[in-house]
């Protein structure tokens, strides 16, 4: 089950660059600012520089990862791109349901924010390959798991304003 892991942390990887990112000028939104209803479609969090970073270092990660070991018969380059970006296309689906909801942004959306990006990776990465039902139900369940310990661990150094 390690293995499995191991393959998502790319997807993970992506999932974090943005917060971590935030710094770095260029804060363009993902929804060029549009609307819909009078709600913007994700938000001014969800912006072009965290898509690309997150990618990019997630595919990145993988690369360095399958240097040691790669325990998929899956190019990494080629599974890495696809859970990375399904990481972040999975946070922007639920962003966009969220502002629908009313949610603010940065506010917790449970379960959902903490399942997001692992359901997103592992549906885009299907599309290369699919590690079976047990493992996709165990990744997204540590995956929430881990999600939830990361978020206040970032909330008690000081990088998010939110636990969840």
């Amino acid at each position: 089950m390690l293995d499995w892991l191991l393959i998502m942390i790319p997807a993970y990887v992506a999932n974090m660059i943005p917060i971590l990112a935030r710094r770095i000028p260029w804060n363009v939104p993902v929804d060029f600012g549009m609307s819909f209803n009078n709600k913007r479609l994700l938000g001014s969090n969800k912006t072009w520089k965290g898509l690309v970073l997150g990618v990019s270092a997630g595919t990145f990660s993988g690369w360095l990862i399958a240097n040691s070991y790669w325990p998929i018969a899956v190019h990494p380059l080629l599974w890495s791109f696809f859970v990375s970006l399904g990481a972040l296309l999975g946070d922007l689906v639920k962003s966009f349901f969220k502002r629908r909801l009313n949610i603010k942004s940065g506010k917790s959306w449970f379960p959902f924010d903490q399942v997001d990006f692992s359901i997103g990776a592992l549906a885009l990465g299907s599309f290369v390959f699919f590690p079976g039902w047990s493992a996709a139900i165990f990744i997204v369940t540590v995956s929430a798991l881990g999600h939830i310990g990361v978020n206040h661990l970032a909330y008690f150094t000081g990088i998010r304003g939110e636990k969840w």
